[in-house]
């Protein structure tokens, strides 16, 4: 069996249960060149998604079964993106894996700055991320204590986002 060399792009947000989740199955689908990934910063290692984490994908026609949360660990930081849902993601990536801090950004901050052109690994290291300060404008608002409304709503911002990152990575082939 041959490994798969496909780009990594990881989405970190809390608890990998609603954000996280909900951004990794769309980017999936956007995007099949690269290999979706997610974890969280505070995470009960190997739960289901939410129930409201589900319906919400349904409404976008994805599913992700086998879903189970995982902790941010040594595996994530070494994804070629990783992608914090809030800028207090991205702190503790910085002070838990300072490796991937130059490769750590926020999803809107990505979208908003990212460069179109050339490849990932070039476009990342020009927005030089581990120096970055990051923002409170960056945050997609964690859905966990709203009902199912707040999850559609953040499943429809998230699309978005994931929508204009898809469109701004390179071909990786």
């Amino acid at each position: 069996m041959t490994a798969d060399a496909r780009p990594v792009i990881c989405f970190v947000c809390t608890g990998n249960a609603a954000r996280s989740v909900m951004a990794r199955r769309m980017f999936a689908e956007l995007a099949p060149g690269y290999r979706a990934t997610s974890a969280g910063t505070l995470v009960l290692e190997g739960h289901p998604m939410s129930s409201r984490t589900r319906s919400a994908l349904r409404d976008h026609g994805l599913t992700d079964p086998d879903h189970r949360s995982r902790q941010f660990g040594t595996e994530q930081a070494a994804a070629d993106l990783v992608v914090a849902m809030e800028p207090d993601h991205v702190s503790w990536v910085r002070r838990h894996h300072p490796e991937a801090a130059d490769r750590t950004a926020t999803l809107p901050r990505l979208v908003r700055d990212l460069p179109a052109a050339g490849t990932l690994a070039a476009s990342v290291a020009a927005l030089g991320l581990a120096t970055v300060e990051v923002e409170p404008w960056e945050e997609v608002v964690d859905p966990a204590s709203g009902d199912q409304a707040v999850f559609d709503d953040c499943a429809v911002e998230l699309h978005g986002l994931v929508e204009a990152l898809a469109a701004r990575l390179p071909d990786p082939s």
